[in-house]
């Protein structure tokens, strides 16, 4: 591949107290690429997120986004790099006390400083790009989970972020309102060029969307590829994490 990656992560450490977490984590993720972390229960994926997005520092090694070290940036710098991401967590994380619309135009409110009438404007479309045009008004309370779960990632395109990162975007949704979300995924990344990093264990929505996965297991990467290639591997822990879907 000869694209310049948008993320570079270089020999990750993570270390609580004595006890390792994640060691010698390497790997790139390019862009417009659908790149997902999987792995099972524990097994430090959400761990890895949260030092990619700036959440958490590494004991060593290194993350650059868009060619910027986000552990050896100065805070200005900083805010700069992070304004290049979003992110979705995975309880959705909006106000209750804010309406849909509201929720989205918060970024912008804080971050930036357009007029009211253009925040509102930009929020607007962002709701439509999710398919929430009409839903602005409603509290979190009034919609759905697969909802409220939109609404969040129209928060997080709030700045144009050259890349997203989900938190088990799926986890709690019914297969039909999952399967709907990884076609908004897919399209969002097609029309939009966006980068999409996704924590995940729903084998459904891995084997539909993922361009390419790293799979974790005991804190380090065992398998890295395409999941249909992975699907296949000889190594017994990687064919049996994919063969629960895949017989």
């Amino acid at each position: 591949m000869n694209r310049v990656p948008i993320i570079k992560v270089q020999n990750l450490k993570v270390q609580y107290a004595t006890k390792v977490i994640l060691e010698n984590i390497q790997f790139d993720v390019y862009p417009g690429e659908i790149f997902m972390i999987i792995g099972g229960s524990g097994c430090g994926k959400t761990t890895l997120l949260n030092h990619m997005i700036g959440l958490l520092e590494p004991i060593s090694g290194n993350i650059l986004i868009d060619g910027q070290s986000i552990n050896n940036a100065s805070e200005s710098q900083r805010l700069l790099i992070l304004r290049k991401i979003g992110v979705l967590y995975q309880s959705s994380a909006l106000f209750g006390s804010m309406n849909l619309l509201q929720n989205v135009s918060l970024p912008l409110e804080e971050l930036t400083q357009l007029p009211p009438l253009a925040i509102t404007e930009i929020a607007r479309n962002k709701l439509k790009m999710v398919g929430l045009g009409d839903f602005g008004d409603y509290m979190p309370a009034e919609v759905s989970g697969g909802m409220q779960k939109r609404a969040a990632i129209a928060r997080a395109m709030a700045l144009d972020p050259k890349v997203l990162f989900l938190d088990e975007p799926t986890s709690g949704l019914d297969p039909i309102t999952s399967s709907e979300l990884d076609k908004l995924v897919v399209n969002l990344a097609r029309i939009l060029g966006i980068t999409f990093v996704i924590v995940s264990h729903d084998l459904s929505s891995i084997c539909k969307i993922a361009e390419r996965v790293i799979l974790l297991d005991q804190g380090q990467i065992i398998a890295e590829g395409q999941p249909q290639e992975l699907s296949n591997s000889s190594q017994e822990y990687v064919k049996s994490f994919f063969s629960r879907e895949l017989v």
